[in-house]
């Protein structure tokens, strides 16, 4: 068989250009891609964890209404939604001194708990699309008028975080950054103390738990203002923890944003 015929008969391929590089692949053809690995594996969404209606969105239409997001007044320190509009800040920040500067969170825990369970224990790391989403254009002018150097996930112990197989907290700041144009610093603050999780305690034995949990493992980044990223906020014991590491190796300023945060008084 002569050589053209050969070429003739082999199978199609994509053939390189002149410089040697594939060429683009039409918009269209990714569209079309984008559309066919929506049909056949569709996101989930976040609130009712049912293919995503109508398709392509990150959360259905008729469930993100459900969701109640924290409004004023709040703390001023953590952010709680709180009763009285007189207040300043809420009984737990009124009584007790924290760490870090300031903090805010999006949703009231009763309404997203459902959600945050599944996003952590069910592997449904696609909800971090929407999550991220959503913190960014509700509390994304609040975190860039904090000006910080980077976003730092609260981390997971390593055996932990391989049973699992991700860290959720790491997956809304890397959402949440890539849309604010915020780095994204998950190596700066490790977790080497495999505690038990705080909602199984209360009050002090939560500030305990905690103790010599975080340290800073990237130690030639100096900052001066970070944004800590969580997905609850209940007492501030994990944050506080965080934000001591943070300020022995010369951060100036601590914020933090959390996803959901329980009630305020």
């Amino acid at each position: 068989m002569k050589e053209h015929e050969k070429k003739r008969n082999l199978p199609f391929i994509l053939k390189k250009g002149a410089a040697g590089r594939l060429p683009a692949v039409p918009e269209a053809a990714l569209r079309a891609g984008r559309i066919l690995t929506e049909l056949l594996f569709p996101g989930r969404c976040p609130v009712c964890d049912r293919p995503v209606e109508p398709p392509g969105g990150d959360i259905c239409g008729g469930c993100e209404g459900t969701l109640v997001r924290i409004r004023e007044p709040r703390c001023q320190k953590c952010g709680k939604q709180l009763q009285d509009a007189g207040a300043e800040y809420c009984y737990d920040c009124g009584r007790s001194r924290h760490v870090y500067d300031r903090g805010a969170a999006l949703y009231t825990y009763a309404c997203i708990r459902r959600t945050i369970y599944r996003f952590k224990y069910r592997g449904r790391r696609e909800y971090a699309v929407f999550l991220g989403r959503a913190l960014a254009e509700n509390l994304g002018g609040l975190i860039l008028s904090w000006r910080p150097d980077a976003l730092v996930p609260v981390p997971l112990h390593p055996e932990r975080e391989r049973d699992r197989g991700y860290n959720q907290a790491e997956l809304l700041a890397l959402q949440l950054g890539k849309r604010l144009g915020i780095p994204v610093l998950s190596g700066y603050l490790a977790r080497v103390k495999n505690t038990r999780p705080q909602k199984e305690l209360e009050g002090a034995a939560r500030q305990n738990n905690l103790k010599k949990a975080f340290k800073i493992v990237q130690d030639d980044v100096k900052l001066n203002t970070i944004v800590i990223i969580d997905d609850i906020y209940t007492t501030g014991s994990t944050i506080d923890a965080a934000a001591l590491e943070c300020r022995k190796a010369g951060v100036q300023r601590v914020f933090f944003i959390a996803l959901a945060i329980g009630k305020g008084l």
